[in-house]
């Protein structure tokens, strides 16, 4: 629902990797956005209205996005769609931050579209301290870079994980992902990619960055 750039590119994107799409607006002039080679379902038509979901074929969808640019329009259709139709797969933009965190408590995933694009400019603007890779859509937990003192290679990752009161997500070694086990052993040129909140991330980059007690 919502043939914006979002939607389109969404749509586009969904039809080239081999799935049935179909895109619901009440404008109908936003689906010029589609150009002629789309060669899905376009329903012009309020996307929380029982009739033109079913038009639109929720009856047997896999997955609803709701991408427009009204949060109650995108929640109100995300809820109608898992709730009444038994789509397993939905998941709704909302740009209200507070909003974002109290459906998430209602089982619908949200990107809260204003805070993810201002993580991501900040990360641009200012590259110092931590790297944020990732953030959930509730804005509560992150997943950081975080640099690790020299000191600390050679021990078990467990024993940083434990003193700086965080898990690690993954780490890179030798430009390769891989889940830490315990008995991951620090090495030299890993790259830790931390779960953190904002309240403790920078007491773990603190600690990580530090050598730890008692020496090598």
């Amino acid at each position: 629902m919502g043939c914006g750039r979002v939607g389109s590119t969404l749509a586009h994107t969904l039809e080239d990797r081999g799935h049935s799409v179909a895109v619901i607006d009440q404008n109908p002039d936003a689906f010029r956005r589609l150009g002629p080679e789309f060669g899905g379902v376009i329903v012009a038509g309020v996307g929380f209205d029982r009739d033109v979901l079913r038009e639109a074929g929720i009856e047997r969808a896999d997955a609803f996005a709701a991408v427009s640019s009204g949060d109650n329009s995108n929640i109100i259709s995300a809820r109608l769609a898992r709730e009444t139709f038994g789509v397993s797969r939905v998941a709704a933009r909302i740009y209200d931050q507070k909003r974002a965190e109290v459906y998430e408590r209602l089982g619908i995933p949200t990107v809260a579209t204003v805070r993810w694009t201002a993580d991501r400019m900040i990360r641009h603007l200012v590259p110092e301290g931590h790297a944020e890779i990732f953030r959930d859509p509730t804005s509560t937990v992150s997943i950081i870079e975080v640099p690790v003192h020299k000191d600390w290679i050679g021990r078990l990752l467990r024993s940083l994980e434990d003193a700086v009161g965080a898990r690690t997500g993954y780490l890179m070694r030798f430009g390769i992902g891989t889940l830490p086990t315990a008995s991951t052993v620090i090495q030299e040129g890993d790259q830790l990619f931390m779960l953190v909140t904002d309240d403790i991330s920078t007491s773990v980059t603190e600690v990580a960055g530090a050598a730890p007690e008692g020496g090598h």
